[in-house]
């Protein structure tokens, strides 16, 4: 048994689909590595999180009005970045807020979904993620946007990280937290529209919270703490993805446990009893 499964693992890259879905995965765990970190820095997983729910929304009224559901999950994910951004530091801690927004979105999703019930598979592939599923013409545009999303991402970085390190003395320095809010944000938006294709709207914290704070569990440093993000980001996908074709299970459920299993790892120092 042993050896016909490396026997498998041995062929995977032979097919086609098999090599996308490690270059999608490779580009969506980069990309959320890199903003992840940040989102749990600011204290914004949960703000996140919504908008995955609030692109579902856009994606099923895209399919319902004849476009691509993957559009229409970008501009409504970017959108609803733009308004959680205005909302500024008051975003913070408004976990009432931000969880009516979520599940106000997820109700128009059911909605256009029931209007439209021929894209029941495809909302199922959104809901959970299909790695597997990326056609070469999607990856194409997921890297078009990755690149964008870290070129914006440095731009914006060093204000970023004053804002959120010191946001009082930032704004006395005459950074606008409600300016830095709006754009990180839209980068937000897009990485999780990009995670998304990968380990789906519900799961969608496996990629963009649970590198990251892995990584910040690890060291305090922000360089190094960006590249460990990424790193084990790319490391739980590849992983992930090499499993699925191994036992036939999704690639989403591998990924979403090795993220765990990870960020669980990082806890076991302290558990351990110092030495004396």
């Amino acid at each position: 048994m042993a050896r016909s499964r490396r026997g498998r693992i041995d062929t995977m890259l032979e097919y086609d689909f098999m090599r996308t879905a490690f270059e999608a995965g490779t580009v969506v765990a980069f990309v959320a590595g890199a903003v992840g970190y940040f989102v749990v820095m600011r204290n914004l997983a949960f703000a996140g999180h919504a908008l995955a729910h609030v692109g579902f929304a856009g994606a099923t009224g895209a399919v319902l009005l004849g476009g691509a559901p993957f559009w229409g999950l970008l501009a409504f994910t970017v959108a609803g970045g733009i308004g959680m951004g205005l909302l500024g530091d008051q975003l913070r801690g408004r976990d009432i807020a931000v969880g009516i927004i979520l599940s106000l979105s997820l109700g128009f999703g059911v909605l256009f979904l029931h209007l439209y019930t021929s894209y029941a598979t495809q909302a199922t592939a959104l809901l959970f993620g299909n790695v597997l599923g990326v056609s070469p013409e999607n990856l194409r545009d997921m890297l078009v946007l990755g690149v964008l999303t870290l070129a914006f991402l440095t731009a914006i970085a060093r204000p970023l990280l004053f804002a959120t390190l010191d946001p009082e003395l930032a704004e006395a320095k005459g950074v606008s937290l409600k300016l830095i809010a709006v754009l990180f944000l839209i980068a937000v938006a897009v990485a999780t529209a990009e995670a998304v294709q990968v380990v789906g709207i519900l799961l969608v914290f496996a990629l963009m919270v649970g590198p990251a704070a892995a990584a910040l569990r690890c060291t305090t440093r922000i360089k190094t703490g960006i590249v460990l993000s990424i790193l084990f980001g790319i490391a739980e996908t590849w992983a992930g993805i090499a499993l699925a074709y191994a036992t036939d299970w999704p690639p989403t459920f591998w990924i979403t446990l090795l993220s765990s299993a990870v960020y669980g790892v990082t806890f076991v120092p302290r558990l351990l009893p110092s030495a004396a």
